[in-house]
């Protein structure tokens, strides 16, 4: 078979590499790799500035969004061949920490944690892969087109998991989400909102483009004016950060409603400065009673909600995202900075 390799650390070694197919070991399924997509993580480590490769080896199997259909299936495992599944990214550190130990893995407090595509453990770009059975989400045969969105999907059902359980450390039942960034993730985010009856409002950049159709498709409403002034006249009560620009970061904190809850999921480049009014800022969210929280990752809770999201959502929309689909031949293109898109996805070989 052949497989999307990386040599971590080492700049331009991204190529296709041929593998050995894989030999499942007790209680893993064999699956053909469809489709695998590719985000901001995956531009990383194909850069150079990221990820492990297993130990004992030079080279990483690049891909942890993945999707693919089972071939082969331990007896009794609840999966069959033909099923659409998608592989789950982290496991759980060896020690395990408390947090590992209840099945929290996304919440891992020593850092020994190992993730599929990133850190020690080979990932899902490669024509056939195995998996855990443990680890194995299965989706509805017709998300086939757009399953390999279930991993950011996984990452934004944990944000709202995780807004919901601190707004109910009180009464709380918010109306109106603004989510930042009109990327995958926010405009996964923006999607889950919706479905949960809120008036959501989407801030990006760009005035054209799929996005702000993609937004308006949902039922909800784009802006790419001035966070502060956007921001300022919504007063949401939930915010979404799918950027990590800074100055984004700081202007919701400081134009929510009473009672504001912020979940933070876009990364910030360090080393970046920006100059803000932390007195101020201090003032608003303790007389306000408002909370930031980080959220990253997502446990198989989350993958199951995202599987029910996905379920529920409007097929042309989701399909909408995926703005560039690209052969693996050309998997190059899918690495490099293209045309203003949502999405862009590798289709893999199936283990031809």
């Amino acid at each position: 078979m052949r497989a999307l390799t990386v040599v971590p650390g080492a700049a331009g070694s991204l190529q296709l590499t041929e593998l050995p197919d894989p030999e499942p070991r007790p209680g893993e399924l064999v699956v053909e790799g469809l489709v695998v997509g590719v985000c901001g993580t995956d531009r990383e480590i194909a850069d150079g500035e990221y990820g492990w490769a297993p130990p004992g080896r030079d080279r990483l199997v690049i891909g942890h969004e993945s999707l693919g259909r089972v071939r082969s299936a331990p007896e009794g495992s609840g999966f069959s061949a033909g099923d659409l599944v998608v592989g789950v990214v982290r496991r759980p550190d060896p020690v395990p920490c408390g947090a590992c130990a209840r099945g929290e893995f996304d919440n891992c407090r020593n850092g020994r944690y190992t993730e599929r595509g990133i850190k020690e453990l080979d990932g899902y770009g490669a024509g056939l892969w195995c998996v855990e059975a443990d680890y194995a989400v299965a989706l509805d045969a017709a998300l086939e087109r757009v399953g390999v969105l279930m991993e950011p999907t996984s990452v934004v059902a944990k944000a709202w998991e995780q807004v919901r359980r601190v707004g109910e450390r009180a009464w709380f039942e918010p109306e109106r989400a603004l989510v930042t960034g009109a990327g995958p993730i926010g405009l996964l985010a923006a999607m889950i909102g919706v479905q949960q009856g809120l008036e959501v409002h989407v801030l990006d950049r760009v005035a054209d483009g799929p996005k702000p159709a993609l937004v308006e498709r949902l039922g909800a409403t784009y802006h790419h004016g001035d966070v502060e002034e956007v921001a300022g006249k919504l007063q949401p009560d939930v915010v979404i950060e799918a950027t990590g620009v800074g100055s984004l970061v700081f202007a919701a904190m400081r134009n929510t409603s009473p009672y504001g809850v912020i979940c933070l999921t876009g990364v910030s480049e360090p080393g970046r400065k920006s100059e803000i009014d932390a007195g101020g800022v201090n003032r608003e969210m303790v007389l306000e009673n408002n909370a930031v929280v980080g959220s990253v990752n997502a446990n198989l809770r989350h993958y199951r909600q995202a599987a029910e999201a996905l379920a529920a959502a409007d097929r042309d929309w989701l399909d909408g995202l995926i703005t560039r689909r690209v052969p693996l031949d050309a998997f190059a293109e899918a690495f490099e900075a293209g045309p203003e898109g949502v999405k862009v996805v590798v289709e893999l070989e199936g283990g031809r």
